[in-house]
């Protein structure tokens, strides 16, 4: 049986880039296939980078309860992770990476217990990050101060996942999350 691996992390902690490492090491791992209500922009296609719902759509499958996780970003802007897509891809022989905020993380792991290993990538300071973001250029000062607010949020709940990797040498980091991933992939459940 196929196992998940969940990773979550405050903007700009270096998860993406850790994660896009871990995909091209020979692991079996394949993203969730996410699913959300906004419309597909550019070449997006439906059940390849999402699942594109109605909000409609999106809120009676919240109403059944089939999602894992799930977020309402703004008024009627869902994300959110599909049971049925997980067990599917689980079911097909893949291990599955899931994305996800603090929260959902934890949903996630706690659904599916020992098959999941929760992972949360750290920044070395709340400082560190700051310089960071800033170093990206993309965010005014007002985003940049509400992902840092929202940071210090997200790292409260570090504790709650199975290993904490502090992103102070992405290398360092890589080598960590290969590892853990790799154990974890190798054990019998």
């Amino acid at each position: 049986m196929k196992k998940l691996i969940i990773f979550s992390a405050p903007s700009g902690s270096g998860k993406s880039t850790i994660i896009n490492y871990l995909m091209h090491q020979g692991l079996n791992l394949h993203f969730s296939i996410s699913a959300t209500s906004r419309p597909p922009r550019g070449t997006e296609r439906n059940g390849v980078e999402y699942f594109f719902l109605t909000p409609e759509e999106f809120k009676a499958h919240i109403a059944q309860g089939d999602f894992l996780e799930y977020e309402e970003v703004y008024h009627d802007r869902f994300y959110g992770t599909l049971k049925s897509q997980v067990d599917a891809q689980l079911s097909e022989g893949q291990n599955v990476v899931c994305d996800v905020d603090v929260l959902g993380g934890q949903n996630i792991k706690k659904h599916y217990g020992a098959r999941a290993l929760s992972l949360f990538i750290q920044p070395p300071s709340i400082e560190v990050l700051r310089q960071r973001l800033e170093g990206r250029g993309t965010d005014s000062p007002e985003v940049i101060n509400d992902r840092i607010a929202r940071a210090e949020f997200e790292l409260s709940f570090a504790q709650n996942f199975d290993h904490i990797i502090v992103n102070d040498d992405l290398a360092t980091a890589q080598n960590e999350a290969l590892q853990l991933v790799t154990k974890f992939l190798s054990e019998e459940e």
